[in-house]
C-alpha cells in the first residue's frame, strides 16, 4: 500500500503531525496510525474493504476483520485515538471509514483541532528533509515554489487539452 501515493502521503501526514507534539498526542497519533494505516477499513460500493497494510499482509487477520466476530465502528478519530488495542492477536475493534478519502479528511480535521503548535511542518521531497515553517520568509519561499508548480501544472493541462 505504501507504493500508492495517496496512502503513502497519509502515512507521512500522521508522522509529520507527531513532530513537536506532546507525548499524549504522539500516543494518540500512534493509535490512529494503528487503526488506519495498519488496520483500517473503509467502504467501497457499500461493502467493507480493507486498506490497512497490516490487514492486507495477514490473510487470517483480514478474514477476521471482515467477519461478524469483531466490532466494526464508524471511523471517528476522537474515539479511535483512545481505543485500547493489542498487537499479539486479532483486533476486537476495527474502524470503518465511508471512504479512504473520508478517513484522511477526518484525520486532518482531528489534527487541526488538537495539535497546538506555533508552526507547521512539511516534507521536502527534493532535499528529503522536514521543513519547519515558522517564519514569513520560509512561507514566502514555499509559496514561490508552489506557484512555480502551479504554472507547470496549468501548462501541462493546456497542452493536454490541445491534443
Amino acid at each position: 500500500m505504501l507504493a500508492d501515493p495517496s496512502f503513502a502521503q497519509f502515512s507521512q501526514e500522521i508522522g509529520l503531525a507527531s513532530l513537536g507534539a506532546p507525548d499524549t498526542e504522539i500516543e494518540k497519533f500512534a493509535t490512529l496510525y494503528w487503526f488506519t494505516v495498519e488496520f483500517g477499513l473503509c467502504k467501497q460500493n457499500g461493502e467493507v474493504r480493507a486498506y490497512g497494510a497490516g490487514l492486507l499482509s495477514s490473510y487470517g487477520e483480514l478474514q477476521h476483520a471482515l467477519s461478524d466476530k469483531p466490532e466494526q465502528r464508524v471511523f471517528d478519530p476522537e474515539n479511535a485515538a483512545v481505543q485500547p488495542y493489542q498487537d499479539q492477536d486479532y483486533q476486537d475493534v476495527y474502524y470503518v471509514a465511508e471512504t479512504f478519502d473520508d478517513a484522511k479528511e477526518k484525520f486532518r480535521n482531528y489534527v487541526a483541532q488538537h495539535l497546538k503548535r506555533s508552526y507547521e511542518v512539511r516534507y521536502d521531497p527534493f532535499t528529503q528533509s522536514v521543513q519547519v515553517l515558522d517564519s514569513v520568509e520560509k512561507l514566502q519561499t514555499l509559496s514561490d515554489s508552489l506557484q512555480n508548480e502551479i504554472v507547470r501544472l496549468a501548462s501541462a493541462i493546456k497542452k493536454l487539452s490541445m491534443q
